[in-house]
């Protein structure tokens, strides 16, 4: 007798014209904590060398009088705005982080992982002088030192969060999102409308 051939195909094997699908994009945790780290080190640093060297009311002059080194004690927000509101600056600027440790989870983008990096360094600069600085926890002063022209006092965490912020701003307008690689096209949600409309439906009477 002869052999029977077996032509079945394992069900196991993938398809010849199936595509691999593509790696998920790496997540930018590591970056976002490393642009915040040296931004709060160096915030951190900054003030104290300010308080240790500065006296209140008594300007060092950089550039004549128009750019200083001014040791202030600020009870509001960045800039000194908002000085009666100091505990709920603190629990806003705390949220700010909670907030910016959520989006972490899905961030792919490295350049929302520097303005978020920037902003959540600069925030937890100056929650550190919330909690351990003097009138008491949540409702600390924060140390500014630096002064040019007009602008109110500041320290290296204002313009980090500032900054941070601007960038995040930029990067919305121009089409980049925190959870995708490069610019988002225009065509994209198209394109997923298309592919839940092509999924079947199943329908209670429906055979599996």
């Amino acid at each position: 007798m002869g052999g029977v051939t077996d032509e079945t195909t394992d069900s196991t094997e993938p398809a010849a014209d199936q595509a691999p699908e593509p790696a998920a994009p790496p997540r930018r945790l590591g970056l976002l904590l490393s642009v915040a780290a040296v931004v709060l080190m160096v915030d951190v640093v900054t003030k104290v060398l300010a308080v240790k060297m500065l006296t209140p009311g008594q300007p060092v002059s950089i550039i004549g009088d128009t750019v200083t080194w001014t040791l202030v004690r600020n009870s509001g927000a960045a800039f000194s705005m908002a000085t009666s509101y100091t505990w709920v600056l603190t629990l806003i600027a705390s949220s700010v982080v909670l907030g910016i440790i959520w989006m972490s989870r899905r961030l792919v983008s490295p350049w929302w992982a520097v303005g978020l990096g920037m902003i959540l360094g600069g925030a937890l600069g100056n929650l550190v002088d919330r909690f351990f600085r003097a009138p008491g926890h949540l409702q600390g002063h924060v140390v500014d030192f630096l002064s040019i022209g007009w602008w109110p006092v500041f320290n290296v965490a204002d313009p980090a969060v500032v900054g941070g912020a601007i960038l995040l701003v930029g990067l919305s307008v121009f089409g980049f999102d925190f959870d995708t690689v490069g610019r988002r096209r225009a065509d994209d949600g198209a394109k997923r409308s298309d592919a839940e409309e092509s999924r079947p439906e199943h329908r209670p009477g429906d055979q599996t």
